[in-house]
């Protein structure tokens, strides 16, 4: 019988997160409308989580070789992240049904032996309300826990916490 082990929060790439450049995914001159997203990650106890990395993936627009589509941040000791992308549109889903633009993170760090899925939604856009998996959280607290909200011009606000009171909806996969 195999002796069971444990998994890899990231695996043998961890120094990627070493590189900002890696959160910026327009660093290759991609065009189109620029956004910043930031914001924290906290534990149960609302304490910020340094050395976590965050994974951004975005289907809308496709990838490129002057736009990867895909991203990594790392926390700082406050716990804060940042992506520079582009703002993503409305892309299919299951059954002809449209999702809203968002971003899908996947967190990893320290004592969590599997990444966390969760998905970025824009504060005020209109396919929020019939947008596929965000409907499918039905509490409306819950569900607010995946809207980015605005922080400035071209820039938003995500933050994440990973238990506790308003912990943020994270997804099977």
């Amino acid at each position: 019988m195999p002796i069971a082990t444990a998994s890899q929060t990231i695996g043998p790439y961890w120094h990627l997160i070493e590189d900002p450049s890696w959160a910026d995914l327009t660093r290759f001159g991609a065009e189109g409308e620029r956004l910043s997203l930031g914001g924290t990650v906290t534990d149960g106890d609302g304490a910020p989580f340094a050395d976590v990395c965050i994974e951004l993936w975005q289907a809308d627009p496709a990838a490129t070789d002057r736009f990867p589509a895909f991203g990594r941040s790392r926390t700082d000791a406050d716990g804060r992240y940042h992506f520079t992308t582009l703002k993503p549109g409305p892309v299919p889903g299951r059954g002809n049904t449209i999702q809203a633009p968002h971003f899908a993170l996947w967190v990893l760090g320290r004592g969590l032996m599997r990444g966390l899925a969760t998905r970025v939604y824009f504060a005020g856009e209109a396919g929020n309300e019939t947008d596929p998996v965000l409907s499918s959280v039905e509490d409306p607290a819950r569900r607010a826990t995946l809207i980015a909200s605005a922080d400035g011009p071209s820039a938003w606000r995500f933050d994440i916490r990973l238990q506790g009171a308003g912990e943020t909806v994270f997804f099977d996969v």
